[in-house]
This record gives structure tokens, sequence and C-alpha cells, in this order.
């Protein structure tokens, strides 16, 4: 993704390369996505026949990008005659401005052509290379190119129309262009998206989702998204960086579905992700709670109205089940794929009451968590009755859709993502260890719910003494008492997986750790084997499959480390917090503010730089979340009734720290603190 260039407003994107030209092979993630389908294949520009070669690029913001360039091919540019500016807005749709500018002392006659096609690939084609079932169509009308393709009552269309007279032919548009010396050409392209539903219903993709999207300003919005969240000050020149892109790429990333009644909650992360996702948009929303809270409140809406409700394999289905992931295109359409949605999913469940519970917590907002008493309880008999299908008391999954449904259930689900020290896979059901921490964290936060707002004493007593003895028997049969660490796991027999993982960061932040084991975690989580100096890998690297740019098995993962850290600081150990939030910030210098999805786990010491993953996510949500969670670990931002805490352990080298107007139940406060925690690492 390094030599592409992505313009993007929550699900509708543009990819191209730094030509802004989009010339894709059909498992290329370049093209204009909407809603899981690609709406242009192809958008080439040329000027008498030759392609344009790149100069710039200027980067306005997320939605906005412009691309400077000249005529003729590559090489060293002496005395280019004639420039070529293209300026282009990601809408609900995309708008492109194309200038050409004569710089010579003579005139100019000049074809513009640019080159079109719409291949309506389904994000799952693109991903897997399948073939088309459909038909295409393509013809001229009202000086407008129109490109379509159907299949039954799958209908989808690309209008391209452009603001100056253009020869339009099945391919695309030619101009016949004219300058005079020192003169310049404008014409703007407008490209809209469609979804045709029923009797030729049109449905324009954005502004039919969203109430407010008829005439947005993209810029006024972001504006008043940025003034919304508290303002940092900090000595620290990166971070305050790196806060800013954290927000700007959040939100980019807001995404609109149509059951979200015009909220906007996470879309997971470009290219590949960019839809709902419970697990992602559960996390990011609650990293990013003292920040923008009301992505928290769409999410819990989004996810409770789309609750499982019948038992159903092909999707992975139960009662109280919260969905995996949400997809909107053919292969969906036609069940050639489960997503819609897709249940496959171990973790949102607990982790929907989690983000229920911590959203009251801060924002004070008792209603929504009465209007979605029914969805956590039924996401709590989900984790009893569906979630433990052994019957041993512990959180497990077995996917039933084999084919195309995921293996792996947890949020490590790549195929070896769950293994033993040896390097075998377990069979099923797998009961991994994090899924536990959070069963008994969603059943304590539920209790304290079920006392204080649904007034069910005996369902809060109950809860309690499930939490309890989850807990009391997890530090029995996960603990590895001669490793002195928690299995990543029990499999089928019950026997430990017993890979040392990331894993156990979690364990942490849920609370489910007996305190006399959680120095032995520590320990573990700082070691050479899973600490690489950037962060903490995804597995240790004394374990047979560990791979430094593995998916899950040895890259760091900055969501995993903000976790990790938050949990460090739960059981009091804020110094190790502050030294993982300097390694993962320090990592961000390096990606210009913005981490990525995942980068390689290799040890500090041999790189001094974190080393890209190759097909790594950015902009990614929980990534873009990590350092605003990251700040509220170092700052120890936590609520005591209606009151923030403040409880600050900060990395040297920061310096001194403000975050101004932090809202919450409290209205709006400020926090302070200076460094004065010693943290290794080069800066």
């Amino acid at each position: 993704m390094s030599d592409l260039v992505s313009v993007l407003a929550g699900n509708t994107f543009v990819v191209s390369d730094t030509r802004g030209d989009i010339d894709t092979s059909p498992v290329d993630p370049t093209g204009l996505f909407s809603f899981d389908t690609r709406y242009l294949s192809t958008w080439v520009l040329s000027i008498d026949g030759e392609r344009l070669s790149p100069l710039s690029i200027d980067d306005i913001q997320y939605y906005e990008k412009r691309f400077f360039l000249v005529a003729g091919p590559g090489g060293v540019y002496t005395n280019a005659k004639v420039s070529v500016m293209r300026q282009r807005v990601v809408t609900d749709g995309f708008r492109e401005e194309i200038a050409i500018l004569n710089h010579g002392e003579k005139g100019v006659d000049l074809t513009v052509r640019l080159e079109v096609g719409c291949d309506f690939a389904d994000l799952f084609e693109v991903k897997d290379a399948l073939t088309k079932a459909g038909n295409y169509y393509t013809h001229v009308e009202d000086d407008r190119l129109v490109l379509g393709y159907t299949r039954q009552t799958f209908h989808r269309q690309t209008t391209i129309s452009a603001t100056t007279p253009a020869h339009l032919d099945g391919r695309g548009l030619t101009f016949t262009v004219s300058l005079a010396p020192k003169q310049e050409w404008i014409t703007e392209l407008r490209v809209v998206p469609t979804m045709i539903g029923p009797g030729g219903r049109t449905l324009p993709l954005g502004s039919e989702w969203d109430p407010n999207w008829a005439g947005r300003d993209m810029k006024h919005d972001l504006k008043e998204w940025i003034e919304d969240a508290p303002r940092l000050e900090c000595d620290w020149d990166p971070l305050r960086h790196t806060y800013d892109r954290s927000l700007i790429d959040l939100a980019a990333l807001r995404f609109t579905a149509p059951t979200s009644m015009g909220g906007s909650l996470p879309a997971a992360g470009l290219p590949w992700f960019m839809t709902v996702f419970g697990r992602d948009s559960i996390y990011t929303s609650l990293q990013a709670l003292p920040f923008q809270p009301g992505l928290a409140a769409s999410t819990l809406r989004e996810l409770g109205i789309r609750q499982g409700s019948r038992l159903d394999d092909f999707r992975d289905e139960d009662p109280g089940r919260i969905l995996h992931e949400v997809r909107f295109g053919e292969t969906v359409a036609f069940e050639e794929r489960p997503h819609c949605p897709y249940y496959g999913s171990a973790d949102a469940t607990p982790l929907f009451v989690v983000l229920l519970d911590e959203y009251e917590r801060w924002t004070g907002d008792a209603e929504l968590v009465r209007q979605y008493e029914y969805e956590a309880r039924a996401a709590l008999n989900w984790i009893d009755v569906y979630g433990d299908p052994t019957g041993n008391g512990y959180l497990s999954y077995q996917p039933r859709n084999r084919t195309t449904g995921l293996e792996n259930q947890c949020w490590k689900d790549s195929p070896d993502a769950i293994s033993y020290r040896d390097g075998r896979i377990p069979g099923f059901p797998r009961a991994t260890c994090e899924l536990q921490g959070y069963a008994y964290d969603a059943k304590m936060r539920a209790a304290r719910l079920a006392r204080t707002i649904w007034n069910d004493a005996a369902f809060a007593e109950r809860l309690e003494n499930e939490a309890a003895d989850l807990r009391t028997r997890f530090n029995h049969d996960f603990w590895i008492e001669d490793r002195q660490y928690f299995a990543l796991g029990l499999d089928a027999d019950g026997s430990q997986i017993d890979a040392l993982s990331s894993n156990i960061g979690h364990l942490l932040w849920s609370g489910i750790v007996d305190d006399d084991k959680a120095d032995a975690v520590v320990r573990h989580l700082l070691s050479r084997e899973l600490f690489s100096g950037w962060g903490v890998r995804t597995l240790a690297t004394s374990e047979r499959l560990y791979n430094p740019v593995g998916y899950h098995v040895g890259t760091v993962w900055p969501f995993d480390n903000s976790i990790i850290a938050w949990g460090l600081r739960r059981y009091g150990f804020a110094a190790e917090a502050a030294q993982l939030a300097a390694a993962i910030l320090d990592a961000a210098t390096y990606f210009h503010g913005r981490l990525p999805e995942a980068f390689a786990g290799h040890d500090r010491e041999w790189t001094r730089y974190p080393v890209q993953y190759p097909t790594a996510c950015s902009p990614q949500a929980w990534s873009a979340g990590a350092p605003l969670l990251l700040l509220r670990t170092m700052l120890g931002l936590d609520t005591s009734g209606e009151n923030l805490v403040v409880s600050p352990a900060l990395p040297e080298h920061i310096g001194h720290i403000a975050l101004l107007d932090i809202p919450g139940r409290w209205g709006r406060m400020d926090a302070f603190g200076r460094g004065s925690v010693e943290v290794g690492g080069d800066r």
C-alpha cells in the first residue's frame, strides 16, 4: 500500500497510483469502492496518447488529494511545457478537477483522454480472484457515460459526467483542448456510484443512508469533529502530531450504516475492511471514549439492532450473539459469503456488554443502558449457553460454517494464530484465554448495571457469583505453573494450548488475573521473548510458529499493545505501562504519526525503525485509536462516581502534557501530567 494513494470518506474510497490513475488487475485493491463494490476499475488520464508522470502529491485532507503531473514520459524534466493538476474529493462518489497549464511561448493543441472501466467487483472477488456471473452494459445518455452491471435483482451503476464538452464513447471521455501561451484549461468530472433497487429506484450511495449527507461540508465537518475532541498540549511534538493524525483518521473512517439512524461508527480499515466489524468497532469505541464518546453510542445501537436472533449455521448465528462483520456486495446478496451479517466472533458478544458499561461509566447516559437491557441480557445468556458448546463453563468457539466462515473466532483470526508451543494446531472447540477474561469482565460490569440501573439486585448477585467462580477456575486451569504464565487456551480435551502470547496482557485488562500471578505475567510481557522494544509481539520468539512478519504469530499490533497498557495500569504497573506506551508512540513517528494495523516483530536493537508489515491496513480504526488509549493510560484517566480521576505516569521525554476539555459525565474537565518515568529506546 505504500506506493498507493487513498482518498476516503467513510465507506466510499478511492485507491490509485501516484499519478491518480486507476489501472487495476482483478486482485488489486485499487479503484473506487462503496459498500463493498468496485464502481471504477479503470480511470487513466493521458495527453496525446501518453500517460502522465507524477511530480508530487498534496495531501490536503483524508477526503481530498491533489496530484501534480507533467505530460510525457518519466525522467529528468528540464523543460516541461505542459503541467497537469488533478484535485480529487470523495463524497458520495467523487469529484475530480483536471487543470492543464501551457507554460510555453506557443499555443498547443492537445487530445486529453480519460479511459474509464467498471468491473463492479465485489470486495471478496477482489481478494479471492473470483469471476463475475452477471452482465455488463454501457451507454451514453444526456452527455453522461453510464456503465452498469446486473445479476438478477442485483443492479449497480456508475455515471460519469464532465463540466466541459467531451466526446463520450463506451470506454471513456475525450476532450479536444487548444491552449494559448500561459493559458489554463479546467474541467470537473463527477462520478456517481448508484445502487438500483426494485422498480428502478436509484439510491446514490452516501446520501440515502445519512440524512445529513446532502450538502455536507467536509471541511466544516472535520473542523467540528476536531474541535469537539479534547485539545492536547505537549512538550513532545511527535505526540501532538500522532494525536492529530489519530483524530483525523477516525473521522475518515466514520461509517453510516443503513440501520444506524444517521449516527456514525468506525469502519475497521482501508482497503479491505471498510464496514461494520463488531470487535473492531467496539474496541475503537472503547479507545476513543474520553475523546469522541458518540462513536460508542452509535456502535452499541448498530450492533444491538443486528444482534443474532436465530440458529443459522451458514452465518454462525445464535440468539444473543453480536455480529462479526456486515457486507453489502454481490457475493453476500447471493449467499456465496455469509456476511449479511456474519456472526463468527466469540469475543464481540462479551465486549458489547463491556462497552455498554464503560460508556455509561464515562458519559452517565443511563437511558441508553436502559434501552439496551434486553440486548445485554441476551448477550450474557449467549456466553453461558451458546458460547459454551462443551459445557465446561468456558467461553469457546467451534465454527459451523467450515467453507466460507472463520476458523479462529477470536481477535487473532488467521488460521495459524492459535497453536501449541511446538507448532501443532489444536482442534475445536478452542477456549482462548482472553475470551475468559472478557466473559468475566462482562459479568462484573453487567452486575453493576443490574444493581444501579436495571434495579435487579438478584441478577447482579448471580452474575458476581458466576464471575467469581470463573475467575477461580480460570486461574487454576489456564495457569502453567512451571512456566509461570497463562496458556493461550484450552483445547477440546481441556488440555492447555501452551504457547506464550500477547493474549495474557488482555487478561490484565479484564481483571481476571489473581494478584499473586500478575508480577509473573508482566515479566513475560516485557521479556525479550515478547517485547521487541517497539511493542509486545503477538507470539513469543520462543514458540515454534514465531514469525516476525506473520500476521498474528510475531508481529506487533498497536491496538493489542494499547489494551495491554490499559491492563498494566489496572494492576498498578504504571511505569511498565509508560514504557509500553513510549515504544508504540516512538514507532508512530516512523509512520508519520499514523500507526498501521501491524508492523514486524524484529528486535529494536536490529533496526533503528519499525519494519513495515507488507499488507497492513492503513488507516485502520483500532490502530488510530491506540494513541488515544495510550494517552488515557499515561494520564491514568478513569471515573469515580461523577468525577474524573487523573493519576499520571508519563515517560520522561514527553515532558509536560495537558489534555483539555475532556468530555464525560462531569461535563468538560482538564488533565495534566509531567514526564517522570525513565524508559529505554533511542530517540
